[in-house]
């Protein structure tokens, strides 16, 4: 039982002057170091970006963790900066002995005080948090989710008995009170796989009838006894500033009876449109819709969404949780790592409609090129904003950083970037990147790439995924690298995704074509196909990847060579991009030239492709899925 709010700041006055360690109720500094690095910086430093690291074992050698995780950070009424993160005591897995615990600042991030621990694991996995301010009142809520703990770094056992639970502070972060369970009021009997809290901060509504409601976001599995059955993803609602909960807006989605689901919304991240309106961006993990991003929206305080959450493909992010932070100037900002594949290249992409369309990551801001994982947000004072993410130079786990920077620092809304004509049946015209130069081609006229940051990329459409089908990809191309790996044609995604791939391989003297493709709930499985000679003699060269039969054929200038290809889709799950002189994950560019880049949703015969080498001349134009001729810029 929680005691009185006078008692409670009168044992925590009393208690900090006797007593070293304090129990769950209140929150205990750690011993710091002398010397030690405590991340503190001068205002001067500050201009327009700054960061330091938060936390990281090294700093902390008394504090008994082997690992810190998932950020989260939120600033208070008096303007204190609380920044959250898991304390990992044995190893950094997801179900170690695990306490939560709090750093603050309160001259806007640039000094910190020592952590504190907000809530003991005692063995067992107390994580997840999930902070949220009540504007009214100034108290701190605080959401948190357990499990029992084990002594290896494993997972969970599925199902795993997952708890919710809620505590509070009412003295700017300092103490806190005890947790409370709140099974009973947001986690139904039949989530009984996984459920889990935010990560990352939760929102208080402040337009309509519904101002002053607490929401954060949850995710759930529910197990039938013998296989995981269904994913959800929920809103958890207080009307009365944290002491009651209910769920709202739920979103399920049944697990097929071969493992496969459509979508796994989770880790979800929210925002208030100024009409009134949740806005929810979550984690998209496996699911057979494109896109690693899902959201959904709720125009009834966060009760119910006002349709199925849909995904993203086009909002490149490996599967990470990201966080989404409206501005005052009406930007909103959404962070994440932007490589589609992996946790790296933190970088804050922004929003100039509410959430309803974010710009590409070639547009966004990049914090860091070192691998980065987990990430929160929130308003330091006026124009300036507080990340806390994972990163390292080596894995995205070794410390959480925290960066200032300014909406100065983001750069202003960049206009239109020029285009060039796709002239399939339902094509849009595709933005050129970096400054591709036009040149003359094999047929009119082509682009010039550079190698460095040139490239053509298709906004998506639903027409683009190939999925299951037959295909023919042709382009011509010509080049002089000697070294680097040689994008022509990317469709999909990249690494170990489902995706379609044109590259040269100038070191190694050969062209190649690539397939991943997966079926069902098993694993992703790849052919590739190389022609010898790596055709860098500066001439035109028509290369052909055509999946029929079962077969997968290389061609170039008519000479082919075929392998088995594999089964299943090559447009599931991941991010999915369509790039001509670029690599998804931006590292690798074309130093070449491209020209007539064409994909059919079909395997066109030896005669089309000879027709299409000697005179250009095109198949019937509903078969395009993609028809870039290069000839015209604007």
């Amino acid at each position: 039982m929680t005691p009185p709010r006078h008692l409670a700041k009168c044992l925590v006055r009393c208690l900090a002057l006797l007593v070293p360690a304090l129990t769950l109720a209140l929150a205990t500094p750690f011993p710091h170091p002398a010397g030690a690095d405590t991340g503190a910086a001068s205002p001067s430093d500050f201009a327009d970006f700054d960061e330091r690291v938060l936390f990281k074992p090294s700093q902390e050698p008394d504090g008994g963790y082997a690992c810190y995780r998932i950020p989260a950070v939120v600033t208070t009424n008096r303007g204190t900066l609380l920044a959250f993160a898991e304390g990992r005591k044995r190893n950094c897995g997801d179900a170690t002995d695990i306490d939560v615990v709090v750093k603050r600042s309160t001259d806007g991030g640039r000094t910190w005080e020592p952590p504190r621990v907000v809530n003991t694991g005692r063995g067992d996995t107390h994580g997840n948090p999930a902070p949220v301010v009540d504007r009214r009142t100034g108290r701190i809520v605080l959401a948190t989710t357990y499990n029992k703990g084990r002594a290896d770094a494993g997972n969970c056992d599925v199902p795993c008995n997952r708890t919710p639970h809620l505590q509070y502070s009412d003295d700017d972060g300092v103490s806190w009170s005890r947790p409370r369970e709140l099974t009973a009021s947001i986690r139904p009997a039949s989530w009984n796989s996984w459920y889990a809290t935010g990560s990352g901060h939760g929102i208080q509504l402040a337009h309509g009838r519904h101002r002053g409601r607490l929401v954060i976001g949850v995710n759930a599995e529910s197990h039938n006894g013998t296989r995981t059955s269904a994913n959800h993803a929920a809103l958890a609602l207080s009307d009365d500033g944290g002491a009651h909960w209910r769920l709202g807006a739920t979103d399920t989605f049944r697990v097929a009876a071969d493992s496969t689901y459509r979508q796994k919304p989770s880790e979800l991240t929210l925002a208030e449109r100024d009409d009134g309106t949740v806005y929810v961006n979550g984690r998209e993990q496996g699911g057979t819709d494109l896109g690693n991003r899902d959201e959904a929206v709720s125009g009834n305080g966060g009760a119910g969404f006002t349709a199925p959450f849909r995904s993203l493909p086009g909002l490149y992010s490996p599967m990470v949780q990201g966080a989404v932070l409206p501005l005052r100037s009406g930007r909103w900002l959404f962070s994440a790592p932007a490589d589609p594949d992996r946790r790296r290249t933190m970088t804050i992409r922004s929003s100039y409609d509410e959430g309803r369309t974010w710009e590409g990551a070639e547009r966004g801001r990049q914090v860091t090129a070192d691998w980065s994982g987990y990430s929160d947000m929130t308003l330091v004072g006026t124009g300036t904003v507080g990340l806390l993410y994972e990163a390292g130079k080596a894995d995205a786990r070794q410390e959480i950083r925290f960066a200032r920077f300014t909406e100065e620092w983001l750069g202003p809304r960049r206009g239109p970037d020029p285009t060039t004509p796709d002239r399939s049946a339902d094509g849009r015209d595709a933005p050129i990147l970096g400054g591709a130069r036009q040149v003359e081609g094999r047929f009119g006229q082509a682009l010039a790439f550079d190698g460095k940051e040139a490239a053509v990329r298709l906004p998506y459409r639903p027409s683009l995924p190939l999925r299951t089908r037959d295909f023919t990809a042709v382009l011509w191309f010509r080049h002089r690298a000697a070294k680097g790996e040689q994008p022509l044609l990317w469709m999909g995604g990249v690494g170990g995704s489902p995706q379609v791939a044109l590259y040269g391989e100038p070191e190694t003297g050969r062209i190649a074509g690539r397939l991943t493709a997966v079926a069902g709930a098993g694993p992703a499985r790849t052919a590739t196909v190389r022609a010898a000679g790596a055709y860098d003699d500066g001439q035109w060269h028509q290369l052909a990847l055509r999946r029929t039969g079962g077969r997968l054929t290389l061609a170039v200038d008519g000479v082919a060579v075929t392998v088995a290809d594999v089964p299943g889709t090559v447009s599931r799950t991941s991010t999915f991009g369509v790039h001509l002189g670029q690599k998804p994950d931006g590292r690798a560019y074309l130093t070449g030239d491209l020209d007539e880049v064409r994909v059919y949703g079909r395997g066109l015969t030896d005669a089309e492709l000879a027709r299409l080498r000697e005179t250009n001349a095109a198949p019937e134009r509903r078969d395009a899925v993609l028809w870039l001729p290069l000839d015209r810029t604007g």
